[in-house]
């Protein structure tokens, strides 16, 4: 007799529908206890979760993942893990009570599940084969197998437990468990595999960290040699000692990082190359670590702004980048840009993680600093900001220009191909648009009336800012105390001494850059390239 017209003998009461749904979740850790060492034998980019996660990034509409960006910062890729967890967790729940009745449909669910996470992993732009696809279908089978066992704990046939009236005792309504059930037998097997998968699912872990050991000891040897071409001394007055306001370097700890990585890539830099190829490139080349090492080595301050920083937001930071020109690489390569007849008008950088980026050749090749980025703030690349190479070139925003990880470079026409952010929904070009922002007083802030210190930053890279203003209420524009300028790629700290009156005030600031554009009082999204508009904080004077 087939097990679902077994179970169809007696009716699964409340009990044992919430056993099935335990043995469910525990079949759900199962697999994804299983796929971890399996992953780790792989790469661990290849785990279920993350396969899942980046198919779900890539699917998620620009508007989605911009609100994301808004609302979770940096933590967005651990909200989509957790959440991701979450819905397979409601999942398991479901093919686990389900599995109680039909036995042989939720161990299938299962599986299903599974080739959902291996079309995922296989499916990636950084897949490196079908072997992305085991750690999913070999913790599918052990999720199935395990759910089936535990079900037939639950599901075995005997005498219906008699009702409360029978002297033999009972539950009370004669239908919610089988007199055959075998509790012992579940208690072991769920607390077996329970601690198995614990275990199996730690040993996964400890196999990826050591897989990243190599990169590890590979970025602690490196040694950033003296530019040769190094950045002019900052004056002593471009960093304001106000409280409150951003540093004029930012600390590598405290940089931005907008990326769709759910692991952050770890690349042996002994093992990296980077491959330069494509429309007008005349001569291909190859280069390791070292052959760029040994080049001349540029240092220059320059701030980096995501596309996603809404107005007075925190995503743009300035740090010192060392590292190579690209526009003589591209030359070595016979690279010539659009102005001087090049047949390419995009360079299209990939990343390690199958990140595509593109990027105006013109812009990398009109003498600005675009670096391929080997260090910052006087150390190797950390491996969150891109080691063991980068990109960095200024008066873009970051998505059209600051590829983490790069291993490719191909030369091609904006007509021809729409790298990741076009093909959902972001501009093809996209300079950095003047801005400003009040860093102190913080909005809602309760300062005490008299001199109150207004101050903050402002950017317009590769275009340097020549004047900021500040608005009390609806009164006039007043102009701001600017602090030095370190060059026209970084930002600049600005302030403004408020005589404070009790009350609510509203504090309203804008900046003016060298080309005399005033920024706009127009507000815009961050899509399609980058938000629009004045900077406001309200504050109660006490």
């Amino acid at each position: 007799m087939r097990d679902e017209e077994k179970d169809q003998r007696v009716r699964p009461g409340w009990p044992r529908l919430a056993l099935g749904a335990l043995s469910g979740v525990l079949a759900g850790f199962t697999a994804l206890a299983v796929a971890e060492p399996v992953a780790a034998a792989v790469r661990p980019q290849s785990s279920p979760v993350i396969a899942v996660g980046g198919a779900s990034i890539d699917a998620t509409p620009a508007a989605v993942k911009d609100w994301a960006v808004r609302h979770f910062g940096t933590d967005d890729k651990l909200v989509l893990q957790l959440g991701i967890l979450a819905v397979l967790t409601v999942l398991a729940l479901a093919l686990g009570v389900l599995a109680v009745r039909y036995r042989r449909v939720g161990a299938a669910g299962v599986l299903l599940f599974g080739a959902v996470g291996a079309a995922a992993a296989a499916g990636r732009p950084d897949s490196t084969g079908p072997a992305d696809a085991l750690p999913s279908v070999v913790g599918a089978v052990a999720g199935a197998l395990l759910l089936y066992v535990l079900v037939g704990r639950l599901t075995a046939v005997g005498r219906p437990a008699a009702p409360a009236s029978d002297p033999a005792g009972g539950t009370g309504d004669g239908l919610s468990v089988p007199a055959g059930w075998d509790r012992r037998g579940f208690v072991l097997a769920a607390a077996s595999a329970a601690a198995a998968s614990a275990a199996v699912g730690t040993a996964g872990r400890t196999l990826t960290s050591s897989r990243g050991q190599d990169a590890i000891a590979s970025r602690k040897e490196v040694v950033l040699p003296s530019p040769g071409s190094p950045a002019q001394p900052v004056p002593r007055r471009a960093g304001l000692r106000i409280p409150g306001v951003s540093p004029f370097v930012t600390p590598n700890a405290e940089f931005y990082r907008v990326d769709t990585a759910l692991v952050v890539p770890q690349v042996d830099a002994t093992a990296w190359r980077l491959r330069i190829h494509g429309k007008g490139v005349r001569r291909p080349g190859s280069y390791s670590f070292d052959d760029l090492l040994r080049r001349e080595l540029v240092e220059r301050d320059i701030t980096l702004t995501c596309v996603s920083n809404e107005v007075g937001g925190p995503y743009v930071g300035n740090a010192r980048w060392i590292g190579v020109r690209l526009a003589d690489l591209l030359a070595e390569c016979g690279v010539k840009p659009p102005s001087r007849g090049g047949p390419a008008d995009q360079l299209v950088s990939r990343s390690v993680d199958g990140m595509t980026i593109g990027t105006p050749v013109e812009d990398v090749m009109d003498g600005r600093d675009a670096l391929l980025a080997l260090g910052m703030n006087g150390e190797p690349l950390p491996f969150d900001h891109g080691f063991p190479v980068r990109m960095v070139v200024p008066g873009l925003y970051g998505f059209v220009s600051a590829c983490k990880w790069i291993k490719d470079i191909e030369l091609t026409t904006f007509a021809s191909y729409d790298p990741y952010w076009v093909k959902r929904g972001w501009a093809r070009k996209a300079p950095v648009k003047t801005a400003s922002r009040i860093d102190t007083p913080k909005p809602f802030a309760r300062p005490r009336a008299g001199t109150v210190m207004v101050a903050g930053v402002a950017w317009a890279q590769h275009r340097g800012i020549d004047k900021v203003e500040v608005r009390i209420d609806d009164g006039p524009w007043r102009e701001a105390d600017l602090a030095a300028e370190d060059t026209r790629d970084t930002w600049r700290q600005w302030s403004l001494p408020w005589q404070a009156t009790k009350g609510g005030h509203t504090l309203t600031v804008r900046a003016t850059d060298r080309t005399g554009a005033v920024q706009t009082d127009r507000r815009t999204r961050t899509i399609p390239d980058g938000a629009t508009g004045w900077h406001s904080v309200v504050v109660t004077v006490d």
